[in-house]
């Protein structure tokens, strides 16, 4: 893991996490074109093994995730060290993901979309063409270690985005 000094003249970049379906993508990019800033979906970086293995309905493990973390952690020192904020939608479901990610940038901070396993498998069951289906929802939850207050901004997604967009754009440094 890379400890690197931090200076106030580094940009934040913003992770907006959570189970798959919480709405990361579409918070993620409104906070982005709020900021005027890059928005990354984590999903685009995975290797297509693990995109097939999805989406055959198995539940990708810790040795799967590895090296798409690494990408994402390198993606975003780029920015962190550029002094570019950036925003990335990334499930970075158990806190030893999220320690990997952040690397020991405190500029690089975590929103986290908290919603009710009902409320995401009705969301889910309604998308289409998404390769990670309703039914590994439960797997999602199974493997989601909530973030402590001081690792990330905790909001709930049970109201509309917009009001979700003015919380967080209330409460990021």
């Amino acid at each position: 893991m890379s400890h690197a000094p931090e200076t106030e003249t580094l940009a934040k970049v913003y992770i907006v996490m959570g189970v798959s379906g919480c709405g990361k993508t579409t918070i993620g990019q409104a906070l982005a074109e709020k900021l005027k800033a890059p928005f990354y979906d984590g999903d685009d970086f995975h290797p297509p093994a693990n995109v097939e293995k999805m989406a055959s309905g198995t539940p990708l493990n810790d040795d799967d995730r590895a090296p798409w973390l690494a990408r994402l952690h390198d993606l975003l020192v780029d920015h962190v060290l550029q002094g570019e904020t950036a925003v990335l939608a990334c499930s970075a479901l158990k806190k030893k993901y999220r320690t990997q990610l952040r690397g020991g940038y405190d500029s690089i901070q975590f929103i986290y979309l908290d919603g009710s396993f009902d409320l995401i498998w009705q969301r889910m069951s309604q998308r289409k063409d998404h390769y990670m289906k309703a039914e590994m929802l439960q797997s999602q939850f199974d493997t989601l270690e909530r973030p402590s207050a001081i690792d990330a901004f905790t909001i709930s997604i049970d109201q509309p985005v917009a009001h979700i967009l003015d919380q967080i754009l209330r409460n990021i440094p």
